[in-house]
């Protein structure tokens, strides 16, 4: 080999150690760098927030966006992509309307420890707030046009032998604010869910629906919930006197006929025997308005355990006897 040779071929070595040694350098900072900067920093970190809630009579979005700002600490990536952005993206919070202080007709506020509350929504995942800078959010929610709206659950409800509602069918809530514009809101005097059907019920119910919501409305909720109490029962038969109740004196009432034949339906197991206290009576006063003399009897109070009653005959004649 000659002597030019040798030269190109030492040359060609140094050339091939001094890209490994540059390669290895570059690898070196690269794996420092990404090491430093998966670590946790103090620094300012800001974002836009429009904020939404549920404020009867208000829209559900503010009309304003506040800049969040807060010391953080957060990884060192986090803060580098904080501070090279030009724009932020907004962020939508949404608020507890308990955190929301009404400070004008539009105006609600979040102050003081509340904001804490929201940290991850508002800063995201892995932040964690040293001190907000940011004291007061002050957010504004348009008045929009609404009003309040019972809510009507279409229901057909069947009953496994010796089974029977113990209570009302409840639904809750029972009504709900409607937004929209007033020409549509004109036409809504109720909200109604789909039809619900439960057949051979021997147990209490309960559960969710969603509300039929007409398009272009906007309702304060989405979905209620319902409740039907359930028990068994027993039937008890007797007779008991019909009595005439709070004539004046020198006045007397004759019922006729002067007994009824009742039928209890009576929760099951029974804690005790309701007949001895149950008693039916007719009230001067309904016998006074009454045209014909027919009255309806009642009861003063259910003895516990008697989920109804029912009695026949249904209409009793009276006559005052003088």
């Amino acid at each position: 080999m000659s002597f030019r040779d040798r030269i190109r071929t030492r040359a060609s070595g140094l050339g091939r150690e001094w890209i490994i040694l540059i390669i290895s350098i570059f690898l070196a900072c690269l794996v420092w760098l990404l090491s430093n900067l998966s670590k946790e920093y103090s620094g300012t970190v800001s974002v836009p927030v429009v904020a939404e809630s549920n404020i009867e009579g208000h829209g559900t979005e503010s009309s304003n966006t506040v800049l969040v700002s807060a010391r953080c600490r957060v990884e060192g990536f986090r803060l580098i992509r904080e501070y090279s952005r030009r724009e932020r993206k907004v962020v939508k919070v949404r608020f507890d309307r308990a955190d929301l202080r009404r400070t004008g007709p539009d105006e609600y506020c979040v102050i003081g420890g509340s904001k804490n509350s929201y940290v991850t929504q508002l800063f995201g995942e892995g932040a964690h707030v040293e001190a907000f800078i940011t004291d007061t959010l002050r957010f504004f929610f348009p008045v929009e046009n609404h009003k309040r709206v019972p809510v009507e659950v279409p229901r057909q409800i069947t009953f496994r032998s010796q089974y029977m509602p113990s209570g009302p069918f409840s639904v809750s809530p029972d009504s709900v604010t409607v937004y929209g514009e007033e020409s549509r809101l004109l036409m809504i005097d109720r909200l109604t869910t789909p039809r619900l059907v439960l057949g051979d019920v021997m147990e209490s119910r309960h559960g969710v629906l969603r509300l039929n919501i007409p398009e272009g409305i906007r309702a304060s909720t989405d979905q209620v919930s319902y409740e039907q109490p359930v028990s068994r029962y027993v039937e008890l038969q007797t007779v008991v006197p019909v009595e005439a109740w709070n004539v004046p004196a020198g006045h007397h009432l004759q019922v006729y006929p002067a007994t009824a034949k009742v039928m209890l339906r009576c929760a099951f197991p029974l804690s005790r025997d309701p007949l001895p206290s149950f008693r039916l009576y007719v009230d001067w006063k309904d016998f006074t308005s009454s045209l014909t003399g027919r009255c309806v009897p009642r009861t003063l109070l259910l003895p516990s355990g008697v989920l109804e009653y029912k009695v026949e005959p249904e209409v009793f004649d009276c006559v005052e006897v003088r």
